[in-house]
């Protein structure tokens, strides 16, 4: 995975509140037993916090980290600096996936919505509730933001399992704007009915979340930057889909249940197996086609 070391970064589509204190001091889920599970139900949920039952209250805007937003704005300027750092990588995919959106839904004769994403560290307040970094990634449709610790990509390898890589990142935050445009085309509310199983609409709003992600994939090194026209992402080999679906199958339901609670209870599901998400990522890549993305059908 390599990005235009020229290409021009911009870090307006990324909020970098990492250390800021949340307002008021309202603590969400914490550690140990209580953020474990909460990890185990909220991982790539793609809803916010209140919707898994896990916010302790509270609206208010994250606190913005004046010195952390101005060291992101000076460390991440080119695509060198995504290739080089974590955080300048994230503002690059979030850059090539909005590239892709807004082209896409022009092409359909729609228009895109931006949503930006908001790093953090520790615990975070959102429109959606308060969070801990003990839910994961995650997208909250009340202010249509991507929310994001990237100490995450360290539990995808060390809790998960998963072989790791920058398209793994790059998966994870592409699988949750997946769910930003379900928001904008009134589809990720279906997954709210409560209901649960390997049938269920909550498992497939993720699947087409993940089928969206492989779309993206399949364009991101043909996408044309909108300041310079070149595609953001030059070279996405091989290698790079693979750690991309070792991503999505180590967080199936069937191998976090396997792997936390020793046996399978597909009647629990919310995302769907290991197989369903490398299936449904795959089907998305190989065509390129959000159309073929029905996983309601």
């Amino acid at each position: 995975m390599q990005f235009d070391d020229d290409a021009r970064l911009d870090t307006s589509e990324v909020k970098d509140v990492r250390g800021s204190r949340v307002p008021g001091g309202k603590a969400t889920v914490g550690g140990g037993i209580i953020g474990f599970i909460a990890l185990i139900l909220g991982v790539f949920f793609g809803v916010g916090p209140d919707q898994l039952g896990l916010s302790s209250g509270g609206e208010d805007e994250p606190a913005v980290g004046a010195s952390s937003a101005a060291q992101l704005d000076q460390a991440c300027r080119t695509g060198a600096d995504a290739n080089s750092r974590q955080d300048c990588r994230t503002v690059a995919v979030v850059n090539s996936l909005q590239d892709y959106w807004r082209g896409e839904y022009a092409r359909r004769g729609g228009t895109y919505t931006d949503a930006s994403t908001v790093l953090f560290s520790r615990q975070v307040n959102t429109a959606c509730g308060a969070a801990s970094s003990a839910v994961g990634p995650f997208y909250c449709p009340g202010d249509r933001k991507v929310y994001l610790d990237l100490g995450f990509f360290d539990e995808l390898r060390t809790k998960f399992g998963a072989g790791g890589g920058p398209f793994a990142q790059a998966y994870v935050v592409a699988h949750e704007y997946g769910h930003h445009v379900q928001n904008l085309m009134g589809t990720l509310g279906r997954a709210q009915d409560g209901r649960t199983g390997a049938d269920s609409n909550a498992v497939r709003v993720e699947l087409q979340a993940d089928c969206y992600a492989g779309v993206w994939a399949r364009h991101a090194t043909t996408t044309p930057d909108d300041a310079t026209g070149r595609p953001l992402l030059t070279r996405l080999d091989d290698a790079d889909i693979r750690d991309g679906l070792d991503a999505a199958a180590a967080v199936g339901d069937d191998r976090i249940q396997e792997r936390f609670q020793g046996r399978v209870t597909p009647e629990s599901w919310t995302h769907g197996s290991a197989e369903q998400r490398r299936q449904w990522f795959s089907t998305g890549y190989r065509t390129g086609d959000m159309a073929r993305c029905n996983t309601f059908r």
